[in-house]
């Protein structure tokens, strides 16, 4: 059973930066698509990025520019680095494990991310 476990959630003024981590354990994280979705308040969960297993990336397009999703397969982890970021960016950010063909997916707890304007 696979888990993930978030990190790096936080309180940070627009135009400011964080990043966000995922740990995984208890799958082969090599050969899962990874992604960061996310969920503000009265609105719907949300694709933010994925980076395949074969390292291809795709963003939303309102965080193109401003966001990189970045993986390591050694440790297991992925990361979104957070720049320039704006109220809108309010939300919870949930890390994602999936891998196609299988409808194998696991979900992180998710991390408060909170932007004052």
């Amino acid at each position: 059973q696979g888990q993930l476990v978030e990190s790096g959630g936080g309180l940070q003024q627009a135009g400011g930066s964080l990043r966000l981590s995922c740990e995984a354990s208890g799958i082969i994280f090599s050969t899962y698509n990874m992604g960061w979705y996310r969920q503000a308040p009265g609105k719907q969960r949300e694709l933010v990025a994925v980076v395949s297993s074969g390292g291809g990336t795709t963003y939303a397009d309102s965080v193109k520019g401003r966001f990189t999703i970045s993986r390591d397969n050694v440790k297991g982890t992925v990361t979104l680095q957070m720049n320039s970021l704006k109220s809108e960016d309010t939300a919870v950010y949930f890390c994602s494990a999936s891998r196609v063909g299988s409808g194998l997916q696991y979900w992180g707890q998710g991390t408060l991310v909170t932007v004052s304007s």
